[in-house]
This record gives C-alpha cells, structure tokens and sequence, in this order.
C-alpha cells in the first residue's frame, strides 16, 4: 500500500510523511528536489527506517517519475511539491510557472500513464491528490462570506496563478481521462519545520535575535491560520474517504489579523524567554511598506469536509502557536542549519527596503 508524495522534504510534505508513518504505517516513497525550502533535516528522525525511500529529483522528469510508479506501484499520489512563497513569486514568477504548472502536468501524464495500465480493481482504488491552497479564490472584503469549494477562482499573485492552473490541470485530467483525483485548497499553516521565511518562523526567528519585526502595510490583514498536524489529518480524511473530482477546503477556523499573530507570538517568547535582553519583543515591530497586490483576507468555509469525511481541526490557534514557539525555541541547531546565507540574503532583499 505504498504512497507516492512529492516535495515530501518541504514543510507540509515532511510533516505528512511523519504523520503517515506514524497514524497509517504505510510505506512513502518521497520524491523531492532539495531546492532551498526542502531540508532532509525536517526528516531526520526517520534514521533508517525501511518504510520511508528517500528519491532527489524533479517532478518534471517525467522518466524519473515513470521508473518510480513502475517500480514501487503506489495506490496514490500525494503531491506537494510547490514553489509556494508569494514574495518570491513577485520577485522571479518563472520558477512557479514552471514548477506548478509545467512540473505539475508532466506528473499528471506520468499518473495517467501508470493509472491507465492498472487492473481495473488497482484503477479504482488510486488517487491522485493535489495539495493546493485558498490564495486561489483571490481576496474578502471584511463582510463576505469564506470561501466555499464553488466559490470562482480569482488569484492575485504569480504564485496563485500559478496554483490555480495546476488545479485546473487537476480537474481537467479527471474530467477528460477519468484520472481518480483529488483537489484539497488548505489556509496558512504553522507549525514546525517551516522554512522561516513565512511570517511566524520569519517573526520567532528574528525576535529571538533581537532583529526587526518586519510587518507588511498596517499589519491588518486577515489569515485563516490552521496547524500544520491538522492539515496532515485532514489530506488523510480525504485520501481514505474523498470522493473523486471533488475539492475539499481545509481550514483552522482561526482568522487573525498579522498583527495579531506577531503580538501572540511576542507574549509567547516573553514567557519563554524571560530573561531575554529583547523584551518585551513586540518592541521590535517594524512596519514595512506593504506588498505589492496584497490579499486583504481569506477565510475558510469547511462545511462540507466536516459534513462528508467528519474532519475538524483540533488545535486552536492559541494552543497551535504556543506549541509552534516552543519547537523553534527548542530546536536551535535545525534554526542555525537552514538560516543559511543565501536565506539571509533572501530576507534582506525582501525586507531591506522598508
């Protein structure tokens, strides 16, 4: 009963290939191409553990991707493979068109390859699962309802756009082939292993440095933030139990405002840290000027995973954000490995120019 996931040494893949092994037991073949936001380290507990083949290599190598289906004959394919930053997007699209995009129809046409040699029992059985998110809805006003699985796509980014389409490439391939898909569109995730150059690792990381907190425009804007284990138990949900071609929107039922979740995580450290020379560390907020086509808010309507696959998130944000805190308050030399210099020149291109 082998799965396939794809850019499974990233933040939410090595999250999920943790929580398979650990809730399911099945064996994972990860297949992962190391570009900077994928870290073996996020993996490193596994040691030598039979059930997890470790594979570096782009999804759009379609030969690559066609050995692998062939030779461990997985009932599914778990894909997050993704450049997902919506910064880098603005600075470089090129790489989120062709990863998201390109990478992602050249590992659909592996799938249905693979898929259309199965016996027919095999056939029903297999699921291709896209892991996608609620930027590809575009932006709420204060007062309109959250987003629901019909609601028109309307992305505001490159790398939106870019999500969009492979959703689209998703849905199309189940429409035109018959491919056993499965769409999820998830809100922000926290937790731990995320590379630190999304907000909360970004303002956890630089607090207890005592650098800036850099925040975008008012800090006003609205997220639905939802736990990263909570995510994973949901894309599990929908594995075992989703219905083909049918889209599922997963979120925490948590909107926060950035400057909400900056201040949280600030009250947090002060505890943790008393003694720490930068308290009290909401004083390093710095407002930043704001990002270029800011989303104003996103919020999540998960009526119908909660109806159909029983699913609820079970961490608040309060109890999700202080577990968040105290693993990167623990877990220093992962901190000091992926805070490489080519990271520190990433943040300083972004945020330099405040």
């Amino acid at each position: 009963m082998t799965i396939l996931v794809t850019g499974g040494a990233g933040f939410i893949g090595s999250n999920f290939i943790l929580d398979w092994l650990d809730a399911v037991g099945e064996p994972v073949v990860n297949l992962d191409k190391l570009t900077y936001a994928g870290n073996p380290d996020n993996l490193a507990s596994l040691g030598n553990d039979p059930r997890h083949a470790f594979v570096c290599g782009d999804i759009g190598d379609k030969e690559l991707v066609g050995r692998l289906l062939a030779r461990h004959r997985p009932v599914a394919i778990v894909h997050f493979a993704a450049e997902s930053h919506v910064d880098r997007s603005i600075h470089g699209p090129d790489d989120f068109i062709q990863t998201n995009m390109v990478g992602t129809f050249r590992l659909l046409e592996e799938a249905r390859a693979y898929w259309s040699g199965l016996p027919a029992t095999e056939q029903r059985a297999f699921r291709f699962l896209q892991v996608s998110t609620d930027e590809v809805y575009g932006s709420l006003g204060p007062q309109d309802p959250a987003f629901t699985e019909t609601t028109p796509y309307a992305p505001n980014s490159p790398y939106s756009a870019s999500k969009a389409g492979a959703d689209h490439l998703v849905r199309a391939y189940h429409h035109t082939y018959g491919l056993p898909t499965l769409t999820t569109n998830c809100s922000n995730n926290y937790g731990p292993y995320q590379f630190p150059e999304k907000l909360i690792p970004l303002m956890i990381l630089n607090a207890l440095s005592g650098k800036p907190l850099p925040v975008y425009g008012d800090g006003l804007n609205l997220r639905d933030w939802l736990y990263v284990g909570d995510h994973c138990a949901a894309i599990r949900e929908v594995l075992a139990k989703g219905r083909p071609g049918e889209t599922y929107n997963i979120g925490g039922l948590n909107q926060k405002t950035n400057l909400e979740v900056v201040g949280t995580v600030c009250a947090i450290l002060d505890e943790l840290k008393p003694d720490s020379p930068f308290r009290p560390h909401d004083a390093l907020v710095t407002f930043v000027r704001d990002r270029p086509g800011h989303d104003r808010r996103y919020a999540m309507n998960t009526a119908r995973i909660e109806r159909e696959l029983g699913w609820k998130p079970r961490e608040s944000f309060e109890s999700g954000i202080r577990k968040t805190v105290g693993w990167y308050v623990d877990h220093a030399e992962w901190v000091a490995r992926i805070s490489s210099g080519q990271y520190s020149e990433w943040v300083s291109l972004q945020y330099g120019n405040g």
